[in-house]
C-alpha cells in the first residue's frame, strides 16, 4: 500500500510512498513521462514504484502540473518539481525518471542543494532543443516550453538539460537503441561532453525501462544500485 503525501495546495502536488521496510537500499524520487502533458499521469508509474519498493528502495512516486492544466507547463511544472524536492521527506533521494519525467530529473539535477544525491535518466528527453527539431511528439516541447529555440531562447536557456551546466551528481542514462518515440540521438547530445554515463539497450523500446519483468528491468535495478555505491 501507498501513502499520499503532499507537497503543495494543488491536487497534482503530491506524490505516493511506495516503503521498503526499514532499512531500504535508497530513497528514490520518481518522475513519470507522458511529454508534459495532462493526459499522462503517475498511474502508468505504479507498478514500476511497487516493484522498486520489492527491490528495496522506498520510492517516492511525485505527480505535478502539466501541459493543458491550469498553471501546467513552463515554468509550473519546473517548480512543481524543485518544490517536491526540496520539501518531500526523506531527502537526499536518488531522482530517477522516465521519459519527459527523464528531462526533469536531469533539469532538476543542475540545481544546487543536497538533495539529489545522483540521477539515473530512463530514455529522458535529455535535450530539449534537438527534441524540437525532431518535431518529437507533433510539437510536444514547443507546447511545453511555448514556443521553438528560435521563438523563446530564454525558456530553452533555463529548461533543456544540455544547454545547463554539468550536474554535480553522478548521473547515469538507460537508452534503448529501438526507442522510435525519444530517440536514442537525444541522450547522445546529452552526454557527448561526459556529463552522463549512458548505456545503450540494444534492440529495446521506449517502455521497457519502466516495465517490471521486462528485459531491461534487471538493468535498471542494477543501474540504481550502482548508483548508491557511488554517492
Amino acid at each position: 500500500m501507498s501513502e499520499l503525501l503532499r507537497y503543495g495546495d494543488g491536487p497534482d502536488q503530491v506524490a505516493e510512498y511506495f516503503p521498503a521496510g526499514p532499512d531500504p537500499v535508497a530513497r528514490v524520487l520518481f518522475l513519470h513521462g507522458g511529454y508534459w502533458r495532462a493526459a499522462y499521469d503517475r498511474t502508468h508509474a505504479r507498478p514500476l514504484a511497487s516493484a522498486l519498493a520489492e527491490a528495496g528502495f522506498a520510492v517516492l512516486l511525485a505527480e505535478y502540473r502539466r501541459v493543458g492544466q491550469p498553471g501546467g507547463g513552463y515554468p509550473g511544472t519546473l517548480d512543481d518539481v524543485a518544490t517536491a524536492i526540496d520539501t518531500l521527506p526523506g531527502g537526499p533521494f536518488l531522482l530517477a525518471g522516465h521519459s519527459a519525467g527523464g528531462h526533469l530529473a536531469l533539469w532538476a539535477a543542475t540545481r544546487s542543494g543536497e538533495r539529489v544525491a545522483g540521477v539515473l535518466a530512463l530514455a529522458p528527453v535529455a535535450d530539449l532543443a534537438l527534441a524540437s527539431k525532431l518535431g518529437l511528439s507533433n510539437g510536444a516541447t514547443e507546447e511545453f516550453l511555448g514556443g521553438s529555440p528560435a521563438e523563446v531562447p530564454d525558456r530553452y536557456a533555463v529548461a533543456d538539460p544540455t544547454a545547463l551546466p554539468a550536474p554535480g551528481v553522478p548521473v547515469t542514462i538507460l537508452h534503448g537503441d529501438a526507442d522510435d518515440t525519444v530517440p536514442l540521438d537525444v541522450a547522445r547530445s546529452y552526454a557527448a561532453d561526459g556529463r552522463a554515463t549512458l548505456r545503450v539497450l540494444e534492440g529495446s523500446e521506449h517502455f521497457g525501462v519502466i516495465t517490471p519483468g521486462s528485459a531491461d528491468w534487471p538493468r535498471v535495478v542494477a543501474a540504481l544500485n550502482l548508483l548508491v555505491k557511488s554517492v
